[in-house]
């Protein structure tokens, strides 16, 4: 059992300390409500100015009171420009781009803060506004505990206060809620943005001013980010649940009281703060899951790289292999540069360049495509370096010790990955940074124990002793690596993943389990990353210390901008970020314009003109050579459109249970959100072939009883599908079962290719196999050959050949519900539930919908529910029709039955006679 002593001094500079990571975690909140952003930068603001009242009180004798607030005006104004020129120009970006341009403006900000005249070396203490000095118990209180101790609590009342009296307090919050209805409003949302970042600004110069002379020295350049107090303030905020103002400020207390004993009591372990500051993470993430609904489903929407390739150039041999030709002129100056380049220390460094590069493929893999952002991919790399490094040192073979560390990093990753099931975003990556944070300063000195000084380099029949041999041996490791993640990428199972990223409910809804998509995308990442850190490892002459640079927390961080700045979706883009960042610097050693495009001014200058990264330009570069080759060759060879009538045959469903029982049964289904009872005992029935039409009023509860029977919703009662109750099933598992989904808005995947969206709802029948993915088995192949060819049958049943190649997200909605419907019939459900499948399609449309829904449910031999408010087409489609008000079904029975109902009449037709007739109507 653990024995702690509280001293009133331990708990006094707690407090303090406190008081700072709870200001940071108020600022934290206030922009994130703002922004939705992760903000890296805002503590470096802080830094920042305060840097500067150093050098005007300490270097040129200003009194404190005229440069505190300078410094102020300093933080207030860094952020609002980093507001106006970062934030604002990438608002329509993916949030991780933007989370990567402000760790770009954190460096420029180190770099500003460097430039800055230095500090006479008599100064050993933070300039503070007052001198005093006294007791109180057994603790010695100064003046800097006495401004923490006064100063923050003032501020965040002074804060609560604006934001809740205020009239630009309660505007900042009306378009944090909502900002499209404060603009509507007439709510000048840009500026209230600008004043939040300038307010944040001011809360980072406050808080380094009050906590800076509690260290008790003064440090004006050579400061670096910081992720201790990253993590601790993040943590604070999100037990806050990026909402409470006092709350955070009361987290960020408790944590620094927390730290401060665990450091006096047991100063022995140095990380034991981290793993329980870990362990608060998680628990308050995994009991609060909201964020990732309602305030994060836009994050993971990129910028196309690429366009279309022009049909009248797909027969050109080169147009076809133009990536594979990119890749092997890179790989044939990569083998080529130590022989022009003979330096060991050169090729040292382009060793790490190598080295990064699957790094970065491991975040392209695991972020770009599974939507997962994790901070803590070197900490996977340390866990596998150290504990190769340890295994060698035992006496076990480098290539034995290598496979066993890979595996341990892999299970590492898998563990660590697990919150994914219930999260995202943010909140995810608070708790990938943590265990990299971690994994420095505890776990891999807990795994590399005493042993120092063991040599860690591959031995076998090769000679790798020397610096170009082993160059060339981590260049082959990568080209295995951008082979198989190119090959993940190009098979069921990368398609799978952005599925999943790009929309987990249809995802799910067409058997694609994203619980276990995430964690085999954490797994193959992680064990990506622990390759890196055991070649990384292996570079170094000697073994790496515990705290070297190399595997500490900021480098994840960097790592991320790496396949950001590159691009983030494509394999390319992992190779030219790190070509670009780590690159630059090792191939113009003397240039002082390199390190300065590889900093975070060349980050910011790309991201801003091109957020897709270096892969867009490259992108663009590529179609603008091949507009110009298609303008010289005749024709398009594009004349087709979309049909809405199929043109071959369909596979029948398969059925999964007993074939005489009644397709699908409900009995009692209720589902309740908070006090509201959404979906109240419903009862219904759905035979063997049966079109059921389900209507209502908006808000009757027909889309929340279809997502009872999907499994989205959490409902009590029973639902049944060909007699096997599946309650307890998630979407996915009822998916495979049979049940087939359609949804409102028609979104399935905006950045998959038509073909793509329907290869993933092939998935059902035709399972890819991540393993032949990954190891290249023959079986793999002439699996995907299937598929493919599957999926062209199915493109030109609905007439959709003019689009196979175009990204779902640029079609029109008519055109998406085509897709939809081809990824049902692609799915081959038993039973399929259409939530208004003719939502936002023209009126001529609509009319062909009906022999359209009835002629793939002949095909499919398949029963349908079918949400519609399109009167004549439910009427003229339906066996069965069932009518809905307040959660409740107050009719059923025939469609002239239903229609001529009173209770119908009153509660959704309305006594317009006119109306009753139209919905006797048929198309």
């Amino acid at each position: 059992m653990l024995a702690i002593e509280f001293a009133d001094q331990t708990l006094l500079e707690g407090a303090c300390f406190g008081l700072g990571y709870g200001l940071l975690a108020v600022g934290f909140v206030l922009l994130y409500r703002n922004s939705r952003v992760i903000n890296v930068a805002y503590a470096q603001v802080g830094t920042f100015a305060s840097a500067v009242l150093l050098v005007l009180v300490a270097k040129y004798g200003w009194s404190y009171w005229i440069a505190a607030p300078i410094a102020l005006v300093i933080g207030a104004a860094v952020g609002g420009v980093i507001e106006l020129t970062v934030v604002r120009r990438l608002a329509k970006a993916p949030k991780v781009v933007v989370f990567v341009a402000t760790a770009g403006v954190a460096q420029l900000l180190v770099a500003s803060q460097m430039a800055l005249p230095g500090i006479p070396p008599k100064v050993k203490r933070f300039p503070v506004p007052f001198t005093w000095r006294g007791t109180v118990g057994d603790a010695v209180v100064r003046s800097d505990h006495l401004v923490a101790l006064i100063v923050a609590p003032i501020v965040v009342v002074v804060l609560a206060v604006f934001l809740g009296r205020s009239i630009w307090g309660v505007a900042i919050r009306g378009s944090a809620s909502n900002g499209d209805a404060a603009r509507l409003a007439g709510i000048p949302a840009p500026r209230l943005s600008t004043i939040v970042w300038a307010i944040g600004g001011v809360l980072a110069t406050i808080t380094q001013l009050m906590t800076r002379p509690l260290i008790g020295v003064g440090v004006s350049s050579g400061v670096s980010l910081d992720a201790s107090t990253l993590v601790v303030a993040l943590a604070a905020a999100t037990v806050a649940r990026l909402r409470s103002l006092p709350i955070a400020l009361g987290a960020g207390v408790a944590l620094g009281i927390l730290q401060r004993v665990l450091l006096i009591n047991y100063s022995s372990t140095q990380g034991l703060f981290d793993i329980v500051l870990g362990g608060v993470i998680v628990v308050a993430v995994l009991t609060w899951g909201g964020l990732r609904s309602t305030e994060e489903g836009q994050e993971w929407t990129f910028v196309p790289s690429d366009k279309p390739v022009p049909p009248s150039l797909a027969s050109l041999w080169w147009v076809r292999r133009s990536g594979a030709i990119g890749y092997a002129v890179l790989a044939l100056a990569a083998v080529v540069l130590p022989i022009v380049v003979t330096a060991s220390s050169r090729q040292y460094l382009y060793t790490r360049i190598v080295v990064a590069a699957i790094l970065a493929l491991s975040v392209t893999l695991l972020t770009g495509w599974a939507g997962q952002l994790s901070l803590g991919q070197y900490g996977f790399a340390g866990v596998a370096a150290f504990l190769a490094m340890r295994l060698a040192a035992d006496g076990q073979g480098f290539y034995l010790a290598a496979l066993i560390s890979v595996i341990v990093a892999t299970v590492v990753a898998v563990a660590v990955g697990l919150p994914a099931l219930r999260v995202r975003g943010l909140l995810l990556s608070v708790i990938t940074l943590s265990f990299a944070l971690m994994a420095h300063l505890d776990l891999f000195q807990r795994i590399l124990g005493d042993e120092r000084g063991q040599l860690l380099r591959p031995t076998g029949p090769i000679d790798l002793t020397d610096q170009r041999s082993y160059y060339w041996f981590c260049l082959a490791a990568l080209g295995v690596v951008v082979v198989v993640v190119s090959r993940v990428r190009a098979r069921g199972s990368g398609r799978s993943l952005v599925a999943v990223r790009s929309n987990e409910l249809n995802a799910a809804a067409l058997s694609i389990s994203p619980a276990r998509q995430k964690l085999t995308a954490f797994a193959v990442a992680g064990a990506m990353a622990g390759v890196a850190g055991i070649l990384l490892a292996a570079n170094s002459p000697t073994m790496i210390p515990v705290n070297s640079p190399d595997f500490e927390p900021v480098a994840s961080i960097s790592v991320v901008a790496i396949a950001v700045i590159g691009g983030l979706t494509s394999v390319r883009g992992a190779v030219l970020g790190t070509l670009w960042v780590v690159g630059l610097p090792a191939f113009f050693p003397g240039s002082d314009t390199a390190p300065l495009l590889a900093s975070g001014v060349g980050l910011l200058v790309v991201l801003m003109y091109f957020p897709g990264g270096l892969s867009q330009v490259v992108g663009n570069a590529r179609s603008a050579v091949f507009d110009v080759v298609a303008k010289r060759r005749a024709g398009d060879g594009s004349a087709e459109s979309t049909s809405l009538r199929p043109a071959g045959s369909i596979t029948p469903s398969r059925i999964i249970g007993d074939p005489d029982a009644p397709a699908l049964v409900t009995a009692g289904v209720s589902v309740s959100f908070g006090g509201n009872r959404a979906v109240d005992g419903v009862s219904i029935t759905v035979g063997r072939g049966e079109v059921i039409g389900l209507i209502g009023a908006n808000g009757a509860g027909k889309s929340t009883l279809m997502n009872a029977i999907g499994g989205y919703a959490a409902a009590t009662g029973e639902v049944m599908l060909h007699g096997s109750s599946i309650g307890g099933w998630s979407p996915a598992h009822r998916s495979r079962a049979g049940l087939g989904r359609g949804f409102q808005n028609a979104g399935l995947f905006p950045e998959l290719e038509v073909r793509e969206a329907i290869q993933v709802a092939l998935e059902r029948e035709l399972r890819t196999s991540w393993a032949a993915t990954l190891t290249g088995w023959p079986s793999g192949r002439s699996h995907e050959r299937r598929i493919r060819r599957r999926a062209d049958e199915l493109i030109d049943l609905v007439g959709l050949g003019r689009y196979a190649g175009s990204r779902v997200g640029t079609l029109s909605t008519g055109t998406r519900r085509i897709v939809e419907l081809g990824c049902l019939v692609a799915h081959g459900g038993s039973v399929l539930c259409l939530d208004e499948p003719t939502a936002g399609v023209a009126q001529k449309e609509t009319e062909a919908f009906g022999p359209l829904l009835l002629d793939i449910r002949r095909q499919l031999d398949a029963s349908m529910i079918i949400i519609e408010h399109d009167m004549p087409l439910i009427m003229s489609i339906s066996d069965r029709v069932y009518c809905m008000e307040a959660g409740k079904i107050i009719a059923e029975g025939d469609p002239i039955t239903v229609r001529n109902d009173a209770r119908v009449i009153a509660s959704y037709l309305g006594v317009d006679e006119r109306a009753i007739q139209r919905s006797d109507a048929r198309p």
